[in-house]
């Protein structure tokens, strides 16, 4: 009975497709069919889990590759490369460097006995005593007060190479003590005294050299000392000097400073040129600026009495 059950529903589903045979075969076929379709679907599903199981890896975080790790820890080439660029080019280029002229270098002077003190260029040469007196002494003007007893203390000389190849002389700054004149003498100058009054229209005078009178005296402040100035000038020959005096009263006696500018007015001989006297001039009185008198107990015990009479110029 089951077999026959059986090959009835196989007729049976062999009948339900029209137009075919009801054999067994086409039960038979029925059944692969079947097995096919659902080889294929087994086969779709296990497509279908693999894709999922694909696409879910490829969504976790994998690390850096390798080959990108090199651009991120290499460094930025320009930043090794363009510092060098501006060093050489600073290198190359020439410096021009600022030329800063030294101030010359000064040295001090004091004497204690006059109380004198004040600074000269080292180059310079300086003279004292038995030395400074005979320079003094050998120039056309030596010294300009209006009575004789002037000793020379100092004296500061003009080396000649300070203007080679000039006709330059003697060029000197000396100071001068005069224990034997009073407060007012102090303040007069023999040459402004005794230079005559000037005269024109006279033969002898228009052939002779010009030789202008005295400046009269003039005050000038240094410091705290008020000094009467007078300038001369004395030519001898074919030598000129141009002095300026001045004259200060302290401690009981006259000082005088003198500044002494002499010129041989050899000018084109042997390629000397004519020096310009006022830059010397400017030179001295850069020491004079630098003067200063401390109170000497030695002058003012020497010093004479203020109410002595004043003695008449010297003939």
């Amino acid at each position: 009975m089951n077999r026959i059950n059986l090959f009835r529903k196989s007729e049976v589903r062999g009948m339900t497709f029209p137009g075919k045979p009801e054999t067994l075969e086409s039960v038979t076929w029925g059944k692969i069919n079947f097995e096919k379709t659902t080889g294929a679907l087994v086969f779709a599903a296990l497509l279908i889990v693999c894709s999922i199981a694909v696409g879910c890896s490829s969504e976790k975080p994998q690390p850096a590759s390798s080959n990108n790790s090199p651009a991120m820890t290499q460094p930025t080439p320009p930043a090794v490369t363009i510092p060098p660029a501006p060093v050489q080019q600073a290198a190359a280029k020439p410096v021009h460097k600022k030329v800063v002229r030294k101030a010359p270098v000064m040295l001090a002077y004091t004497d204690k006995t006059s109380g004198v003190s004040f600074q000269y260029p080292k180059k310079y040469s300086l003279k004292t005593g038995d030395a400074a007196d005979q320079l003094v002494s050998s120039a056309s003007v030596p010294m300009d007060f209006v009575q004789p007893g002037g000793v020379a203390v100092a004296v500061v000389a003009v080396p000649e190479t300070a203007y080679p190849k000039s006709d330059l002389g003697p060029a000197f700054f000396d100071v001068s003590v005069n224990k034997a004149l009073t407060a007012e003498q102090c303040g007069e100058f023999l040459e402004t005294k005794a230079a005559p009054p000037a005269e024109t229209g006279t033969p002898a005078e228009t052939n002779a050299p010009a030789t202008p009178a005295a400046v009269p005296p003039a005050k000038l402040m240094i410091g705290n000392m008020e000094l009467q100035s007078a300038e001369t000038l004395a030519s001898q020959e074919t030598r000129e000097e141009a002095s300026k005096y001045y004259h200060v009263f302290e401690n009981g006696a006259c000082y005088e400073f003198a500044l002494k500018v002499s010129t041989t007015n050899i000018e084109n001989q042997g390629g000397a040129t004519h020096v310009d006297r006022g830059e010397v001039f400017k030179r001295l009185e850069k020491i004079l600026a630098t003067v200063k008198i401390a109170a000497s107990a030695e002058v003012t015990a020497s010093a004479p009495v203020a109410a002595a009479a004043p003695a008449s110029p010297a003939q």
